[in-house]
Order: structure tokens, then C-alpha cells, then sequence
């Protein structure tokens, strides 16, 4: 089975000023034969990745808020994960690793520039827009639209 384990967390507590103190999300997958073997390697990676990365810095709170199990993955439809809605226009800016690991640092600036989002300084390209009160697609991403080795 697939085991996909999505977590919130906490780092550096400690900090008495607001900006010094993180919080964030990730998730983690592993293929394991039960729920309580998966959560067992899912606290072996995470104390790894303490040890070995600056992710989970000083006073830090881990919190598991689902564990998805499936038995395949999807194959006709694509399957969400995690959809999140913020109230309010996106202000702060974030550090996000795609894929950490003790061999790389995959770890990219987010910023928020007049409601576009910027990574590492550079705007986003828009995939797809939709019209307000309906399920118009007023821009979708056509031929022209090209992957880069960090999408």
C-alpha cells in the first residue's frame, strides 16, 4: 500500500520575535505494508531530515493531520491532494522545497508581487484562468507552454 502522510508543522519556538518563528507544511510518501509501519518511517525520515538539513529547526512541533492510504495510484483522473484557501490577498513570502534531500538544496524563495507569485525573483506563468460564475476558461496553457526543470 501507499501511504501519504500530511503534516503541519513548527520550527524555532523559541524566538521571541514573531518573524524569527516558521510554520509550514509538507507531506511525505512511502509504500509500506500498514498504517503503523508507514508512520514509523515517516518519523525516521523526518528526525533525518533534522539532522542533516536546517528544515526543523530549534523548538519544533510536528503535527500528522492525514494519512492517505491507496492501493494504486490513479491512472484516467488526477487525484488532489491537500487543497488549501487562504482568506485575504497573499502578502508574506515563503521558502518552499519541492523535493528536499541530504544530497541538495531544492529549496526556492516564494514571494507575492501584485497577487502574481514569484519564485527565486521570477513571476510565474499563469496555467489556466477561469471567468467569475462559471466554468469558462478565459487562459489555459497551450503548445507554447514549456516545463522547467524546477516545475
Amino acid at each position: 500500500m501507499y501511504f501519504i502522510g500530511y503534516f503541519t508543522y513548527a520550527t524555532n519556538q523559541e524566538e521571541t520575535a514573531e518573524q524569527d518563528r516558521r510554520h509550514g507544511e509538507f507531506s511525505l510518501i512511502i509504500d509500506a505494508e500498514n498504517p503503523y509501519l508507514a508512520i514509523l518511517k515517516f518519523k525516521d525520515r523526518i528526525v533525518k531530515y533534522r539532522e542533516m538539513s536546517d528544515l526543523f529547526q530549534g523548538d519544533c512541533f510536528i503535527y500528522l493531520i492525514q494519512l492517505f492510504e491507496l492501493d494504486h495510484f490513479p491512472v484516467d483522473d488526477a487525484m488532489m491532494f491537500n487543497y488549501k484557501s487562504i482568506a485575504g490577498d497573499p502578502m508574506m513570502p515563503f521558502i518552499r522545497c519541492s523535493i528536499p534531500n541530504d544530497l541538495t538544496d531544492t529549496c526556492r524563495l516564494f514571494d507575492w508581487k501584485n497577487n502574481i507569485p514569484e519564485i527565486d525573483g521570477h513571476k510565474e506563468k499563469l496555467f489556466l484562468q477561469f471567468e467569475f460564475g462559471s466554468s469558462n476558461i478565459l487562459s489555459e496553457p497551450g503548445d507554447a507552454f514549456e516545463l522547467s526543470s524546477e516545475t
